[in-house]
């Protein structure tokens, strides 16, 4: 008799959409799960990521939520500028920007630089990098802290709506 977890991708039988959070069903005896939205995505038992095969972009699991790997910076500064606008909307602000350490290379030259003052760094981070207008930070390699080996960044956050709403200069 064969195991019926065997006849489903990695994943299971089910997973949600990582576009539109729908649950989308798998297809049995194949790796590919079928959004009627977003068409097929197929689950690499090597790699365990979700490839979205129209767009070939790959998604990663942590927790109970997919995250997209990029590989442009682009898409993760448009990611990290949708998370500050939802945080505006909850009625929150945020402080500060932690990013993967596996970015480094690709966000480094896109993000500001702060001139230190009479040779001081940036007295309230600690960093002279900027990202719409805050501090950024990067976080431990995958190694030291695994979850950081898929999800992109972290907002540290305070109540409150932005003084001066920086977020608005989406790519400069």
């Amino acid at each position: 008799m064969t195991n019926p977890a065997l006849q489903y991708p990695i994943f299971g039988p089910e997973i949600q959409c990582p576009h539109c959070r729908h649950v989308i069903p798998a297809l049995t005896l194949t790796d590919t799960y079928l959004c009627q939205r977003h068409g097929a995505f197929e689950a690499d038992p090597k790699t365990k990521e979700l490839v979205h095969l129209q767009s070939s972009r790959h998604w990663r699991l942590w927790g109970d939520e997919w995250y997209r790997q990029h590989t442009h910076p682009d898409g993760i500064r448009f990611e990290i500028h949708e998370a500050l606008d939802r945080l505006y909307t909850q009625g929150y602000r945020a402080t500060r920007v932690i990013i993967a350490h596996r970015y480094h290379d690709l966000v480094s030259a896109y993000l500001e630089r702060t001139t230190p003052w009479r040779g001081q760094r940036d007295q309230e981070s600690g960093t002279r990098h900027r990202l719409y207008g805050l501090p950024v930070e990067f976080s431990p390699t995958a190694d030291e802290d695994a979850r950081w080996g898929v999800i992109n960044f972290d907002l540290i956050k305070e109540p409150g709506t932005p003084i001066r709403y920086p977020y608005f200069r989406l790519f400069e």
